[in-house]
C-alpha cells in the first residue's frame, strides 16, 4: 500500500498525457490552416448578412413567418422550385453554414423565400410582399402607418432588409449554377 499513490498517479498520467497530446496537437495543426479556396475559383462560403438583415431575421422570427414560408429550393424531381423560378439551383448545406439559426420552415403555405432577394426588383416590391393580403385581411399592416400603409416602421425596414438578403445566386461545388 506504500506505492499505491504512485500507481494512481502513473495511471492518471498514462491516461491524461496522450489525451492532452492529441487535443493540443490537433489544435496546433488546425489553427495553422487558413480558408481553402473553392475548386472552381468562386466563393467558398455564402456572403455575410448585413447588420440590418440580422435584425430583420429577429423580426422574421418574432412574427412567426417561418411557420408559413420555407427557405430551401428543392431539387428537380422533388418539386417545381427550379422550374417555377424560385431559384437557379437547389439549396445545399453550405448555404446555411453561416446562419446561427437555420430557418428552413415548417411547411410551405406562402411562397419560398430562399432566393427572394434575387426575385424582388425594388424596395417597393419587398414592402408590397410584406403587406400582401392573406385571406382578404391585411396581415402585416401594423408594420406600416399612413392612410394607405405607405410609411414603413423600423421593424418593416429591417424585415425588408432581411428579405432582400435572402439570395442563393452564387455557385457552390455541390450545386453549380446552370
Amino acid at each position: 500500500m506504500k506505492n499505491f499513490r504512485y500507481l494512481v498517479l502513473g495511471a492518471l498520467a498514462a491516461t491524461a498525457l496522450p489525451f492532452v497530446g492529441i487535443v493540443v496537437g490537433a489544435q496546433a495543426q488546425f489553427n495553422s490552416l487558413g480558408r481553402a479556396p473553392a475548386e472552381e475559383g468562386g466563393p467558398l462560403m455564402p456572403p455575410l448578412e448585413p447588420g440590418q438583415a440580422i435584425q430583420g431575421r429577429q423580426v422574421y422570427l418574432s412574427l412567426g413567418c417561418v411557420s408559413c414560408h420555407t427557405q430551401q429550393v428543392r431539387p428537380a424531381g422533388q418539386g417545381g422550385d427550379i422550374a417555377g423560378a424560385l431559384g437557379a439551383r437547389p439549396s445545399v448545406a453550405r448555404d446555411y453554414v453561416l446562419q446561427p439559426v437555420v430557418l428552413l420552415g415548417d411547411r410551405r403555405i406562402g411562397p419560398d423565400l430562399a432566393n427572394y432577394g434575387v426575385r424582388a426588383k425594388a424596395d417597393a416590391d419587398v414592402h408590397l410582399a410584406i403587406l400582401h393580403k392573406v385571406g382578404g385581411r391585411d396581415q402585416f399592416g401594423f408594420l406600416y402607418s399612413g392612410a394607405n400603409h405607405e410609411i414603413p416602421s423600423e421593424r418593416a425596414v429591417m424585415l425588408a432588409a432581411y428579405l432582400r438578403s435572402l439570395r442563393q445566386d452564387y455557385s457552390s461545388p455541390e450545386a453549380p449554377l446552370k
